[in-house]
């Protein structure tokens, strides 16, 4: 089964669950995830806003509309939290290895939205590998795929 085929019935599955009043659902932290490597660079481009949207709407088989309002609510979450483990957490909690390096290529086509690649957005995709227990070379592989996917040149 294909990487983001498995990812998406992760997301699908996690959606039926009850969602609990500590932690975010699934979507929403992966959600917030991508945000923090939106506003890494200190800049919101609209190109990685949309980027979030349609990830959303691609791998979790929801509207939209429903994407975009999950992105803001995102945002939201991601303004009021001390850090990333609460939505790393969520993450770790419903994805095995690679679902996982799957998330990591979600990331990188974030960061590449804009047309290129920020060093502060790079320095972020690194730190929520390794709180994902990513291997490098397996971070390394998801760049390299998310540039194939939006046909990136150096």
């Amino acid at each position: 089964m294909h990487l983001f085929a498995q990812l998406r019935k992760f997301i699908n599955t996690l959606a039926e669950q009850p969602e609990s009043d500590q932690a975010p659902d699934f979507t929403t932290a992966l959600a917030a995830l991508m945000v923090e490597i939106m506003r890494a660079d200190g800049e919101v481009h609209v190109d990685e806003c949309h980027m979030i949207a349609r990830l959303l709407t691609q791998h979790s088989g929801i509207s939209t509309q429903a994407s975009e309002l999950i992105r803001d609510q995102a945002i939201e979450m991601v303004d009021e939290a001390i850090d990333l483990h609460r939505f790393v957490r969520v993450v770790n909690a419903h994805t095995g290895e690679l679902e996982r390096i799957e998330v990591i290529e979600l990331l990188w086509l974030v960061a590449f939205a804009d047309g290129r690649l920020d060093p502060h957005e790079e320095h972020m995709v690194r730190k929520i590998a390794g709180l994902l227990y990513v291997a490098h070379a397996d971070f390394i592989s998801a760049k390299l795929t998310a540039r194939q996917q939006l046909k990136l040149t150096d």
